[in-house]
């Protein structure tokens, strides 16, 4: 596999001024960030430059520009918002009233979330898919915003809310065909993923902060085949010490302007 040379990233180089990717409405959901600079723009297009398929992880911080918060950004993802968790798996299989408060709150919320359309991110990551540079996309959301921007070399990790598997009276739970927290991928997605991760010779993370392990066994397979990897987020991640260049902004914004090239 190709290895990257390690890149240290400028700490005083002054930021590219640009105008946000985000609309005013939906900055509540994205994290405080700097501007990118022009240094770590620079190193990041010359990474995927460099590379011939790429492999890309992407998570809920590439969604926060859609107007979809996140879950553990810090002051403005869900768990600092509401006292509201996501349901468990053992809880929805176990109790009929749990099962009942999960779809009364989808049929309420349904309305909102599926009006939510991709951003720049996502209709740059979809282009990269057009010009032969992205090899495969696994995503963790849900939301089918890569779809909705026209990904087809997509991975859904962990399923997709728009769909939900029909019961044929045969008296099993009704469930919406997404992996919840404290449930396990299937195992024959995990086994697919691996083998497009194979094919590819480098990782880009993009708006995850992989602290769930079904993204990050990814990033420790790409390390045991010493694979290059970098990673756009706003704040740490789970595999910032596997990263061979880290890059802090807006995933739009920074997408936007790095050439498939």
């Amino acid at each position: 596999m190709m290895r990257l040379p390690w890149r240290v990233l400028a700490p005083h180089t002054a930021p590219v001024r640009r105008a946000s990717s985000v609309p005013a409405g939906l900055m509540n959901f994205v994290p405080a960030c700097s501007t990118t600079d022009a240094h770590s723009l620079a190193l990041l297009q010359d990474f995927v430059t460099r590379v011939r398929r790429l492999f890309v992880i992407t998570g809920a911080g590439l969604s926060t520009e859609s107007g979809i918060p996140d879950y553990r950004s810090e002051g403005v993802g869900l768990y600092a918002r509401t006292d509201r968790r996501p349901m468990q798996y053992a809880e929805f299989v176990r109790s009929a009233k749990s099962r009942q408060r999960y779809w009364a709150r989808n049929f309420v919320g349904w309305p909102q979330f599926s009006s939510h359309w991709p951003n720049s991110a996502h209709k740059a990551l979809q282009r990269w898919e057009e010009r032969g540079k992205l090899h495969w996309l696994v995503t963790q959301n849900v939301d089918a915003l890569h779809s909705k921007a026209g990904q087809k070399r997509l991975t859904e990790l962990h399923g997709c809310a728009h769909r939900v598997p029909s019961c044929d009276d045969c008296g099993g739970i009704l469930k919406p065909e997404v992996t919840f927290f404290g449930d396990s991928v299937n195992k024959a997605t995990v086994q697919f993923v691996h083998e497009r991760l194979a094919e590819s010779d480098a990782v880009l993370v993009v708006g995850s902060s992989l602290q769930v392990y079904s993204g990050y066994r990814f990033l420790l397979a790409a390390r045991d085949r010493e694979m290059p990897v970098a990673i756009l987020n706003i704040g740490p991640t789970r595999a910032d010490h596997l990263a061979e260049l880290k890059v802090s902004g807006r995933c739009g914004e920074v997408l936007s302007v790095i050439q498939p090239l």
